[in-house]
């Protein structure tokens, strides 16, 4: 299991407080910022994770800890009649309220501030669901993949876009130090909340993935659980189902 790092060290709050805090810190600058540390790259793993929810004609998709609503806007593309983008920072969500109005989008994706592991809604809910870059966030991923596991329809996709660590020379040796010195560098100068992307980096380093991963999601009720390493290894986009 993960090990749970926090944003803030000597707060008291807890990991859950504490990134809904830190999100709503950055919300303003983040979707730029987020060009600039991956050299617009995540760019095109959104458009994967969009080709495999497309390819399922859903009508309902479910985009958790959908921040300023990215991938919740990408998704309109798919056949789906309602989207929903769901997080717990108000900020972040109010970033993306004003994106989806600028391009008349209001009508088909609903932005929802909401807990991903208490979720209002009914068991078996969505034909897809989505989580970019936020799933080593949770504060209870077993409780948050269960509660996930719950509102997705049976052969239903869930899509997972998470950071992953290159396990090959020399590779493996420039992702540490990008994400070790060269990142937590840019979000200082560029951020008003300095430790921020020290968190998001520590977060990642220490987060499961690959084969890892896939048992995390067997162990809370996935099957068809898939593994596809991106750009050297430094994201994987992970998919599966459910009975």
């Amino acid at each position: 299991m993960a090990k749970n790092i926090t944003p803030y060290k000597s707060s008291t709050l807890s990991k859950k407080e504490q990134v809904a805090q830190m999100f709503d810190n950055i919300s303003g600058n983040y979707d730029g910022l987020n060009r600039v540390i991956s050299f617009g790259i995540d760019v095109k793993w959104r458009k994967k994770v969009l080709q495999l929810v497309a390819s399922k004609k859903p009508k309902t998709i479910l985009d958790i800890a959908t921040g300023t609503g990215d991938l919740a806007i990408l998704m309109t593309a798919t056949t789906a009649e309602k989207i929903i983008g769901l997080d717990i920072s108000a900020g972040m969500l109010e970033v993306g309220k004003q994106k989806i109005a600028a391009k008349n989008l209001s009508s088909k994706i609903e932005m929802m501030l909401a807990d991903s592991e208490a979720m209002p809604f009914e068991d078996n809910t969505f034909d897809a669901i989505t989580v970019a870059f936020g799933i080593r966030n949770f504060e209870h991923l077993d409780k948050g993949l269960t509660e996930i596991c719950r509102v997705l329809k049976p052969n239903g996709i869930f899509v997972i876009l998470e950071t992953s660590n290159p396990t090959k020379t020399p590779y493996k040796q420039g992702y540490v130090f990008y994400t070790k010195y060269i990142l937590p560098l840019i979000g200082k100068l560029f951020s008003k909340d300095n430790v921020a992307y020290g968190y998001l980096s520590e977060s990642a380093s220490v987060f499961p993935f690959g084969e890892a991963l896939n048992n995390i999601l067997r162990k809370n009720g996935f099957i068809d659980v898939e593994a596809k390493p991106q750009t050297f290894g430094v994201a994987t986009i992970y998919t599966a189902s459910k009975n």
